[in-house]
Parts: structure tokens; C-alpha cells; sequence
């Protein structure tokens, strides 16, 4: 951006906050997550716990204890609102919730666009104050779903086209992708970036890059580092010049010749920049106060230590992109920050609890150094594993005169353990092995501690659990493993 357009971005977002001030209470939450974390589950399972919380009764205190706003008594109202951004498509929660309780239950479907919902809390302050003299207030709550195949877009913005371009055929050159990137690497070798551009040979580089991230994304490798975020999910973009340029051997700072393929690339490069990325983070990004960054570190231990670190580089660069220090009285007025960062590892279920606080302690080893970024700035951060919907109930089972602690669910249909195959209704019992009790093992490999007969399905998929219906008919909240310890985290201290 020139130092122009920073000015007039930086006093938009000054003028809104203090407009959002004058308002009433808000809190802009951001759901972030690389691909697959499960932000679409979480969401719908947030809004549900705040808006049922009432209507499923006192018991509800008992299953969010460390919510306190609602196990001290004291939320009076919860509803959806229409949002306030009329431009951005609303957040399908009924649609959503409706997948996870009927009688065909399934996962909804992943995260494809921006969304936003408003949910509306009504509750009684601890002590009365100046701006509400009868002890009742009111927090909205926006909501702010994106595809996280977007999230690692931010960090383009400060990388030139020959920076990237660098990074990029480097990074592939690596052991876990140089397999999947040979085709693209091998034609890109046949090519001169300073001949004359023509269109065909831009759409086959660009092509066989796209291919080579999809096969980077799949469950075999699960690689997180895979920008433009776009090439992955264009939508309404699918054959826009924007997304069809691809990395070439470029110096950086070096003169490009007119009408070349490399000058085409690198301007095509840069109105992805311009056109996609800035206006995301400007529009979206660069206005929220709490943040939490869902994280499937389970597919990344199953693909393996190359996989693990691999996330660890793409989590410390989304941290860069985000504004984050303390808040205060003038920084919520005129320039909003986030001030909470949530790093949660997803899918806890899938584990015996004895291994909840090794998943922890992974994902804490991932995001170190993520985290001294964001704390040495004034931002508080936890981390936590967590299952916003828990599909799995525990048990104890016995296995060749030796007694293990499995978890039991209904597989989804297609799932095997060896040769046999589940059909999606019955249940079964799985041990999945324990995770390394030194979190440092996840980044060289063997990070589990399973027998080697097991080692191939050490983490199945399961259906969402059976609903239940309170009287109203309507699907009761649904179980969770620790959605109160975040909601406590995240919206606690605006409910006081």
C-alpha cells in the first residue's frame, strides 16, 4: 500500500471502531484454522451452547461450569441477530446444525467463503457502573467465518513476487514434497522466465502448481504451507488471470523485460495481492478484537514429523499478519486490537483423555514460537485441545488379556480396521495409542506410541453423536470436550 491509502485504511478503521463504540457493547471474534480444523463445527456448536443455554435449563451449568456468566446465573438472554455487514453472506448455522442433528447425521460441509453471524447476549453485571445503572447489559457478538486455505495468504503481502517465487521452489525442493512437485519442477526447469509470454504456457505452469498443492493438501501429506489460498478454492475466480501465475526463477530487484513471461507473472502475482489479500485483511483482519486458531495437529502426527513442522512454519507466519497488543480504552475506541489469541487443538475425542494434555503440549510446541511473538506485544494467549461437539464416549476394553483405554463411537461408513469396513451405523471400540509424553518426539517421528499392526488407522473418522431434544422439540446442546474453557477465555471478561 502506499503511505496515501495506509492513511485513509488507518482512519476508516479508526472512524468505524469509534462509531462500534458509541453503539454498545461488541466483540468481533475471528475463527481461524487451517484446512480440515473443524471451524465450521465449532462455530455452529458455539452459537448452539449460547443460544440453548436457557431452554436446555439448569444443567446446562453443570456442562459449561467454567463458563461463569452462566454457571453464576446471571445470562438473562441469548438470540441471533441480523449482521451488521449486509455485504458478506451469512453464516449457514441453521443449515450447519441441522446436519449435525438429523437423522442422517454428518459433518457439515467445510468452510468455502466469508461469513458472519451475530449472536446477542443480554446479562447482568456483577456491579452496576456508568453505562449501565440497572446492573443489565448487552454483548454482541459477530462472528467471522473464512476458509483457511485464505489464512495463509496474509504473509504474501509482505513478499515480492521474486521473494516468494524463491521461497516457494525451495520449499518444494524439500523430502516430503520434492514426489508430489516433480511434474511442476520439471516443467518450470524447461522454461525461460524472460521469454516472450505467451497465455498457454502461463495456464500449464499454473496448473500443474495448482496440482502439486492439492496433492500437498490430502490426508497422505497434509502440508500446511500451501499458497495463494485461492489457487485451492477459487470460486467465482476459476480462470482468472489473477490465479493463473506460478513461481519462476527470478532475481530479486532485477529489470524485467517487456512483454515477458516473467513481468506477466509477477503483475498477476501482485493483483492477486491487491485485489484478494489486502482487501480481506482490510476489510475482515484488521477488525477483530479475539482470535482463535483451530489446529488439526491429529492429521499432521499421522502424516508424519514433516507434516509437524511444516505446520509449525505456516502457524508463526499467520501470527504475523495479525494485530495484536493489549487493549485499552483508547485502542477499543479508535484502533482495535486483538488482544486473546486461542490456540486450539481440534478432535480431542479422538483421544483417550490421559493424552489431552500431551495433545497440548504438542500444539504449545508448535506455536512457540507463534506465541512470543504475539506475548512479547501484549497479547494474552492460551492453548487448549478441545472437541467443540465430542463424537466419542470412553471405555474400557479388554485386548489379548491386557486392558486398554479405548473410545468408543459409530465410525463413519467406509472407515476399516484392517480388513473390515464399517457401515456408518454401529459402534465400535478403539484403542488409538498415546501421544509422546515429550512433545519434541512429534517433530522426529514414531510420535505415537502404538502397536505396529495399528499404526495405519490410529485415528478414525466417527458421525456426530446422537442428539438429544429438549421439550421444545428442538435438539438440546450437543456434548463438547472444554468449548467452556474457551468461551470462558474468549468472551469471559465482557460478561463480568
Amino acid at each position: 500500500m502506499s503511505q496515501l491509502s495506509d492513511l485513509l485504511f488507518e482512519t476508516r478503521i479508526a472512524a468505524e471502531s469509534f462509531a462500534e463504540y458509541l453503539s454498545g457493547g461488541r466483540l468481533r471474534l475471528g475463527v481461524t484454522g487451517l484446512s480440515r480444523s473443524g471451524k465450521t463445527v465449532f462455530i455452529t456448536a458455539l452459537v448452539q451452547q449460547l443460544t440453548r443455554a436457557l431452554a436446555a435449563g439448569a444443567g446446562r451449568r453443570t456442562a459449561l461450569p467454567l463458563f461463569r456468566v452462566l454457571a453464576e446465573d446471571r445470562l438473562q438472554n441469548a438470540h441471533l441477530d441480523p449482521q451488521p455487514d449486509y455485504g458478506v453472506p451469512r453464516f449457514a448455522y441453521e443449515e450447519h446444525l441441522g446436519a449435525l442433528t438429523g437423522l442422517d447425521r454428518h459433518w457439515p460441509n467445510s468452510t468455502r467463503r466469508i461469513s458472519e453471524l451475530r449472536v446477542s447476549l443480554e446479562y447482568k453485571r456483577k456491579s452496576t457502573s456508568m453505562f449501565s445503572r440497572s446492573g443489565t447489559a448487552r454483548l454482541d457478538i459477530d462472528i467471522v467465518d473464512y476458509p483457511g486455505e485464505w489464512l495463509l495468504d496474509l504473509p504474501l503481502l509482505e513478499k515480492s513476487y521474486a521473494r516468494w517465487s524463491r521461497e516457494t521452489l525451495e520449499t518444494s525442493s524439500a523430502a516430503a514434497r520434492a514426489s508430489i512437485a516433480a511434474e511442476w519442477r520439471g516443467a518450470n526447469a524447461l522454461i525461460d522466465p524472460l521469454a516472450r509470454f505467451k497465455e498457454p504456457t502461463a495456464q500449464h505452469l499454473a496448473s500443474l502448481f495448482t496440482q502439486y498443492l492439492r496433492h500437498a493438501k490430502t490426508d497422505r501429506f497434509a502440508l500446511s504451507t500451501l499458497p495463494p489460498g485461492r489457487f485451492l478454492m477459487p470460486g467465482d475466480l476459476e480462470g482468472s488471470p489473477m490465479l493463473n501465475f506460478a513461481p519462476l526463477v527470478v532475481e530479486e530487484g532485477a529489470a524485467l523485460p517487456a512483454r515477458s513471461l516473467a513481468l506477466e507473472m509477477e503483475r498477476r502475482y501482485e493483483a492477486y495481492k491487491a485485489q484478494i489479500v489486502k482487501p480481506f485483511f482490510r476489510d475482515h483482519f484488521a477488525r477483530l478484537d479475539r482470535q482463535i486458531v483451530l489446529v488439526d495437529a491429529l492429521a499432521a502426527l499421522n502424516s508424519g514429523p514433516a507434516a509437524v513442522r511444516d505446520m509449525e512454519t505456516a502457524l508463526t507466519e499467520v501470527l504475523t499478519a495479525f494485530r495484536t497488543g493489549r487493549s485499552n480504552l483508547l485502542s477499543s475506541i479508535f484502533r482495535p486490537k486483538i488482544d486473546k489469541i486461542l490456540f486450539a487443538a481440534t478432535k480431542a475425542d479422538h483421544l483417550h483423555h490421559t493424552s489431552h494434555d500431551r495433545l497440548e503440549g504438542i500444539l504449545r510446541l508448535l506455536t512457540s514460537r507463534a506465541i512470543a511473538r504475539a506475548e512479547g506485544v501484549g497479547a494474552r494467549i492460551d492453548v487448549i485441545a478441545l472437541a467443540a461437539v465430542r463424537a466419542t464416549r470412553e471405555a474400557v476394553v479388554k485386548h489379548d488379556g491386557e486392558t486398554l483405554q479405548a473410545i468408543v463411537g459409530t465410525p463413519i461408513a467406509g472407515e476399516r480396521i484392517g480388513l473390515d469396513a464399517f457401515d456408518g451405523l454401529a459402534e465400535g471400540a478403539i484403542f488409538p495409542g498415546e501421544l509422546p509424553a515429550d512433545p519434541r518426539l512429534a517433530f522426529r517421528g514414531d510420535a505415537l506410541a502404538v502397536p505396529e499392526e495399528e499404526a495405519d488407522f490410529r485415528f478414525l473418522k466417527f458421525r456426530p453423536p446422537v442428539a438429544q431434544l429438549g421439550r421444545d422439540s428442538e435438539p438440546l446442546p450437543l456434548p463438547h470436550i472444554r468449548l467452556d474453557r474457551a468461551m470462558q477465555f474468549l468472551l469471559g471478561d465482557h460478561l463480568e
